[in-house]
């Protein structure tokens, strides 16, 4: 029990959490830059967004790269380029936190080389490197290797910040984009304790961690959680993660000391759950979901960051970021809640609903160790496919009114909002022009290293690749030698091989239920009989790198629902494959989705690629997070519709591909 002061007080405010602002675009001087203005306005941790390149581990000149690269974090393809991103900044002194999986050894590796540069002790220096490569299978899209050889790197870094970074968190079971994936909060807590398990049981199977040093692994294991606008249920959920991690540490790894077994994590609010349509709403979504993870002081998070509110429409400006942490300022420093003991210690209804969470959560959590564990659970698309159907059914009850969403599909009438009349100017814009000067400055350094001691130390790491040794002195070498971010998940991939996860969507339940899907499944069958075809055929196409492919499945699913074939092959394609697949599925319409801002060059590389093939008359629509200019612009190169989050009604959508196909043959 805590002492409290005779008002019910606790003796002493508590510290407040720590607060971060997700950033980073462009380039590493510019992001240095960004760094420093948040820090000076009471920013008390840095949080390093990276762009899909670096987080997929490619080069700014890779053929996958264009169009993609600063768009929604930092390039850093070298040492060089770490250097440019922390200079000046005291790493010893700021607690850092890195959002990168598939290549977290190897940013890792730049940052401590750095530091080392800096004059810093690494055993000083404190962070996390996310480095959950699970989730990444199942709904975000930055993986590289299969997930065996993931975990092996995890459990590597894991062993070497053990000896060498002892304040460092190195992975972050993260939870966050389950939730956005669909799982419900029983799934999300269930599905990520999976992953904490399967890594646990990684690090204990390797040998490079003495069975008595385990609780020293477990508390530097950190989780980093999403949280929703229902944030009553949102408190439940993190009491429930509380009370399971603690039974799971004790129970199956043996941890005897309660502080190692402490629930620790940082958490983002939902940004996702913003919306286009009367944006001003995002930011009380915004304050409700920061209640949901601070409000309760026995499951309060570590450290918070929050979205912009204009996130829903594109990359937010540096004021946007400001205006977010002001709000976690306010509820620190204004407020009265760090003041008071556990608001909800003894309450009946908050005992409720973490015990049924709780009850759901071993339920989810036996079901994936029965199958093999979580590795298994992904490769059979049994995880994948159950998110996809949950996000279905989410769907489904947001179009059929069931839950609300202000501004979106209830209360819809609104006043001009002041804080887009200046329309794509309200967002930041990427300089197309930083795209050209990264690829020259890799190429550059490049030529200007140690050619032969890179070449030694890519040897040396794909050579320690195909033993068991921890990779992480390869690839410190690597750092120092001057090798490239490219280099080095290149030579890993030869090692262990590049993987692609399953789409979920052969198991996916439809939506049903849809009052319009018969109207629609009607006119689907027409149009082909009208064509003389047996059905309708849909090719869904991920272009570049960008990994967010919730939109892309549910369209998918709606569309089979209703009556399309769909040819939709996953993430990461080429226009030259998305043109190929297209011509050899002899498809009737191409849709594109683009959540990373590339729209601009991916969907006209597709449009000039079928017209090279001599398909220019078969019609390409675009879906994603698209500002009003460019979507005049990506209509005015061809494209027949393009479709933004303020699109929600599904069973809408896919009727208007139906109209886009009848134009296209010139049916009536």
């Amino acid at each position: 029990m805590d002492e409290k002061a005779p008002s019910g007080r606790l003796p002493e405010r508590d510290r407040p959490w720590v607060m971060r602002t997700y950033a980073g675009h462009s380039s590493a001087a510019a992001t240095n830059a960004l760094f420093r203005r948040n820090l000076a306005k009471g920013q008390t941790g840095l949080s390093v967004a990276f762009d899909l390149p670096t987080q997929t581990g490619y080069d700014p000149d890779h053929e996958l790269a264009a169009g993609e690269v600063g768009r929604v974090g930092v390039p850093v393809a070298h040492l060089g380029d770490m250097r440019a991103l922390f200079d000046g900044l005291p790493l010893a002194e700021l607690n850092t936190s890195m959002t990168i999986n598939a290549p977290a050894m190897w940013l890792l590796g730049l940052y401590a080389a750095v530091a080392a540069e800096q004059g810093a002790e690494l055993a000083r220096c404190a962070g996390t490197t996310q480095n959950d490569i699970i989730k990444e299978y199942l709904s975000r899209g930055t993986y590289i290797f299969p997930p065996a050889a993931s975990l092996r790197l995890t459990a590597d870094v894991i062993a070497y910040t053990l000896r060498e970074m002892p304040k460092w968190n190195p992975v972050n079971i993260c939870s966050y984009h389950l939730q956005e994936a669909g799982a419900t909060p029983v799934q999300e807590v269930g599905f990520a304790l999976a992953t904490a398990v399967a890594v646990l049981d990684a690090v204990r199977d390797s040998g490079q961690v003495p069975a008595e040093r385990m609780g020293d692994v477990v508390q530097r294991i950190s989780f980093f959680v999403n949280a929703g606008v229902r944030f009553v249920e949102e408190i439940a959920k993190m009491r429930a993660f509380g009370a399971l991690w603690d039974e799971i540490t004790r129970d199956r790894y043996g941890v005897a000391e309660e502080k190692q077994r402490r629930f620790r994590y940082g958490v983002q609010v939902n940004s996702l759950g913003l919306t286009e349509a009367q944006p001003e709403n995002n930011v009380q979504r915004i304050v409700l979901e920061m209640l949901g993870v601070t409000l309760s002081r026995d499951a309060r998070a570590r450290a918070v960051q929050l979205p912009a509110w204009n996130e829903a429409l594109g990359l937010p400006r540096p004021w946007d970021q400001q205006w977010s942490l002001r709000m976690q300022q306010v509820l620190a420093y204004e407020s009265d809640l760090l003041e008071y003991p556990d608001l909800f210690a003894g309450s009946q209804v908050m005992t409720a609903l973490v015990d049924d969470i709780v009850a759901g959560a071993r339920v989810e959590l036996a079901k994936v160790l029965e199958l093999g564990g979580v590795v298994a659970a992904v490769e059979t698309g049994y995880l994948k496919s159950a998110l996809v159907a949950s996000l279905a059914d989410r769907r489904r009850r947001m179009e059929a009114g069931t839950d609300v969403v202000v501004g979106v599909n209830r209360f819809t009438e609104t006043e001009p909002s002041p804080l887009t009349a200046a329309g794509a100017e309200a967002i930041e814009q990427v300089d197309p022009a930083v795209e050209a000067a990264a690829v020259t400055a890799v190429r550059e350094w490049r030529a200007g290293r140690d050619a032969a001691a890179a070449d030694a130390a890519l040897a040396r790491l794909r050579a320690d690749a195909a033993t068991t040794a921890n990779l992480m002195p390869a690839t410190l070498e690597c750092v120092r030698a001057g090798v490239t971010t490219g280099e080095w998940a290149g030579a890993l991939r030869q090692v262990f091989g590049e993987y692609r996860a399953p789409t979920g969507l052969s198991g996916a339940a439809g939506a049903g239920g849809d009052a319009g899907l018969a109207g629609v499944r009607e006119r689907v069958a027409a149009t082909a009989r009208e064509l003389g075809s047996s059905r309708l055929r849909l090719l869904v196409g991920k272009p570049g790198l960008d990994g967010h492919s919730n939109g892309a499945e549910q369209i998918a699913v709606r569309a089979r629902d209703a009556g399309f074939e769909v040819v939709y092959q996953g993430i990461r394609l080429t226009a030259g494959q998305i043109v190929a697949a297209a011509v050899e599925e002899d498809v009737d319409l191409v849709g594109l989705s683009v959540l990373s801002g590339s729209h601009l060059a991916a969907v006209p590389a597709v449009l000039d690629g079928l017209r090279a093939a001599g398909r220019a008359d078969l019609p390409v629509v675009v879906g994603g997070i698209i500002p009003t200019r460019d979507a005049e612009a990506l209509r005015a190169a061809g494209a027949a519709r393009v479709f933004t989050p303020k699109d929600f009604a599904l069973t809408g959508i896919i009727d208007e591909l139906v109209t886009v196909i009848r134009e296209a043959n010139g049916l009536r």
